[in-house]
C-alpha cells in the first residue's frame, strides 16, 4: 500500500470532479432563483437591507445582484456578468442572469450521466454562435425615419425597459422624458450629461424635464433675498475662486512702527475684494456661480446691482453649466442661456438654466413619495436611458415578451435535427434552456406557463414564419404578436445577454477543481492568538522576578 502524499497543507479544502461541478451548478441555480421573480411587468421587486441599516427596494437585476453579499465562488460570476451587462447596454440584467441559471440547470443532467463537459461546452458556444446569427437576422432596422417617427419608435424601447419597473404605471410619461433627454445631448454619449435630482414629495407626475441644467439652491448669505430670480438671455460667470473678506494679514507677518498704516493694511484687502467684485460686474454677466464661498458682502453687493449668484455650487453641477453655456470653469469665465430662474420644487429651491447655446445636456428632476421609492424610479431611468442611448447607436430592435427567445429556440431545435452525434441532445438542451424567459414571464404573472408555451410554440413553428413575433401578452394570458404590440427591445440587448450567459455557463462548466487556501481564512485568527500568547507569557516572567 502506498503511503498518501501530501501535497497540499494541511486544512487545504480541495473538492474536484463531478461533485465539485454539481455543487457549483446548484450555487448558481440557487443564486439564479432569487431574482428569477423580478423578471417582466409583473416582476415582483426585492427588499435588501444591508448591515448598515439602510434599505433598497429594486427590481433592477444588477443592483440586486450587488448588494445580495454573494460569498460562493462560483455564483460570484453571475454578479460580474449582471454588472458587465448593466454597464455594457443598462437593461436585461435579470435575463443575463436567469439565462445562464438556466444553461447550467439543463446542462446537470448530462453531467450527472457523465458527459465530459468540454462536449457541453463546444455544443453551447456553437449554439450561442447560432442564435446570435438568429437574433442580427431578425432584428428589424429603425434607420432612415423621420426625427419624429424615430422619438416615437425609440420612446416603445423605453417604454418597454420601464415596464417592468416600479414606475411602469406612468411609462409613456417618462419614456418621452427619457427620449427628450438623450436627444437633447445628441451624439456625445457622455452620461453624466443627463442630471438626474431627487426631490421628494408630490407625485411621480410632477417629475419634469429641464432642458439645460437644474440644481438645488446652495448655501447662501443675507441679501440673497433681494437679488432678481429670473433672467432672460444673461451671461453667466462661471468661478473657482472665493469671493470673501479675506485677512490677508494672516497669511504674512507685517511689522508696523506706526498705527496709522495699520488701516493702509485692513483698506488693502476690502480693495483686493472689491477690485474682484467689479470685475464680475464689468464682465456684463447676472449670473455669478462659483465653486467655493460666496460670502455676504460679496451676496449684498451682487444684490444692489441685480445680479443673482450662487456659492458652494457642486462641481459636478458646475460643469454641466458650463458645457450647456458653451463657457468653462476657470478663475475667470463667460457663457450664456436664455433664461435663468429659481424657482420652488417640493421643499427645495432649483436654479434652473434653460435653452443653452450649446445646449447639450438635459436634467430630469424626479418627485415622488418615499426615498426609496425615488431611489428606484432613478435605477429605472438609468436602464432606460442607456437603452435609449443604445437603440440610437445600433437601431435594430427585436420583438421583446419572449418572442426572440421562442424563435431562437425553434431554430436551434431545427438545426439540431440535423446534426448527428451527441451534441444534437446538447444543442436541443441550450434551446430548452432559452424558453426559460417566456415561461418565467408568464410564472411571475400568474398565468399557467405550459399552456402559454405550447401555444408559443405552435405559433413559432408554422411554416409561414408568421408567428415569429409572437410572445406572451401580459394583460389577458394569451399570445400575441409583440411587434404590434411595440414590445420591442434593441437587439444589442439581447445579443449581449445570449453571449455573456454562454461564457458564464461554460466557465462554470469548466471548473472541476476548487482549492482553498486556509492560510487567508485563519491568518487573523493566528494574529490574534500570537497576541494573547505573548501578552501573557509577558505577565510570568515579571511574575516570577518579583519574587
Amino acid at each position: 500500500q502506498q503511503p498518501q502524499i501530501i501535497l497540499l497543507k494541511e486544512g487545504t479544502d480541495t473538492s474536484q470532479g463531478k461533485a465539485q461541478l454539481l455543487s457549483n451548478i446548484n450555487a448558481v441555480t440557487a443564486v439564479g432563483d432569487v431574482v428569477r421573480t423580478t423578471l417582466g411587468p409583473r416582476g415582483m421587486d426585492k427588499l435588501i437591507h444591508d448591515d448598515k441599516g439602510s434599505v433598497t427596494i429594486s427590481n433592477d437585476g444588477a443592483t440586486i445582484m450587488k448588494l445580495l453579499d454573494i460569498v460562493h465562488p462560483a455564483a460570484k460570476i453571475l454578479v460580474d456578468i449582471a454588472k458587465s451587462q448593466d454597464s455594457e447596454v443598462g437593461d436585461g440584467t435579470t435575463t443575463v442572469v436567469l439565462l445562464a441559471a438556466e444553461f447550467l440547470k439543463e446542462a446537470k443532467p448530462f453531467v450527472e450521466d457523465g458527459v465530459h463537459s468540454q462536449n457541453l461546452i463546444r455544443s453551447y458556444r456553437t449554439a450561442s454562435t447560432l442564435a446570435i446569427e438568429k437574433v442580427k437576422e431578425l432584428a428589424v432596422s429603425i434607420e432612415g425615419k423621420s426625427v419624429e417617427e424615430k422619438k416615437g419608435l425609440l420612446a416603445k424601447c423605453a417604454a418597454t425597459t420601464l415596464s417592468s419597473k416600479l414606475i411602469g404605471g406612468e411609462k409613456e410619461f417618462f419614456a418621452t422624458m427619457v427620449v427628450d433627454a438623450v436627444m437633447a445631448i445628441g451624439d456625445d454619449d457622455r452620461l453624466n450629461l443627463i442630471g438626474i435630482k431627487k426631490v421628494p414629495g408630490g407625485n411621480m407626475r410632477d417629475s419634469f424635464l429641464v432642458d439645460g441644467v437644474a440644481f438645488k439652491k446652495t448655501f447662501s448669505y443675507a441679501g440673497f433675498e433681494q437679488q432678481p430670480k429670473k433672467f432672460d438671455n444673461p451671461k453667466i460667470l462661471l468661478l473657482n475662486i472665493e469671493l470673501e473678506l479675506k485677512s490677508e494679514k494672516e497669511n504674512a507677518e507685517i511689522r508696523l512702527s506706526d498705527p496709522s498704516q495699520y488701516q493702509s493694511i485692513v483698506d488693502a484687502e476690502w480693495n483686493i475684494i472689491y477690485d474682484k467684485l467689479d470685475k464680475c460686474v464689468e464682465s456684463g454677466a447676472k449670473v455669478v456661480l462659483s465653486r467655493l464661498a460666496i460670502g455676504d458682502l460679496a451676496t449684498q453687493y451682487f444684490a444692489d446691482r441685480d445680479i443673482f449668484c450662487a456659492g458652494r455650487v457642486a462641481e459636478q453641477d458646475l460643469n454641466r453649466v458650463a458645457a450647456a453655456a458653451g463657457g468653462t470653469v476657470q478663475t475667470s469665465v463667460l457663457g450664456t442661456c436664455e433664461i435663468f430662474e429659481e424657482k420652488q420644487v417640493g421643499g427645495e429651491r432649483f436654479n434652473i438654466f434653460s435653452g443653452c447655446p450649446s445646449g447639450r445636456t438635459a436634467t430630469i428632476v424626479l418627485r415622488g413619495g418615499a426615498d426609496q421609492f425615488i431611489e428606484e424610479a432613478e435605477r429605472s431611468l438609468h436602464d432606460a436611458i442607456m437603452i435609449v442611448r443604445r437603440a440610437v447607436k445600433n437601431s435594430t430592435v427585436v420583438p421583446g415578451g419572449g418572442a426572440i427567445d421562442m424563435e431562437i429556440s425553434k431554430y436551434l431545435r431545427q438545426h439540431s435535427r440535423t446534426i448527428a452525434g451527441k451534441s444534437q441532445l446538447f444543442i436541443n438542451s441550450y434551446a430548452k434552456a432559452l424558453e426559460v424567459i417566456p415561461r418565467q414571464l408568464c410564472d411571475n404573472a400568474g398565468f399557467d406557463a405550459t399552456d402559454v408555451l405550447n401555444k408559443l410554440r405552435q405559433k413559432h413553428a408554422m411554416q409561414s414564419g408568421e408567428g415569429a413575433s409572437y410572445g406572451v401578452d401580459i394583460n389577458t394570458g394569451g399570445i400575441a404578436d409583440s411587434f404590434a404590440n411595440f414590445v420591442w427591445e434593441p437587439a444589442v440587448v439581447k445579443i449581449n445577454a445570449i453571449n455573456a450567459a454562454t461564457e458564464a455557463a461554460c466557465l462554470i462548466l469548466s471548473v472541476d477543481e476548487t482549492v482553498k487556501n486556509p492560510k487567508s481564512e485563519s491568518a487573523q485568527g493566528d494574529a490574534a492568538a500570537g497576541a494573547m500568547g505573548r501578552g501573557r507569557g509577558g505577565g510570568r516572567g515579571r511574575g516570577m522576578r518579583r519574587r
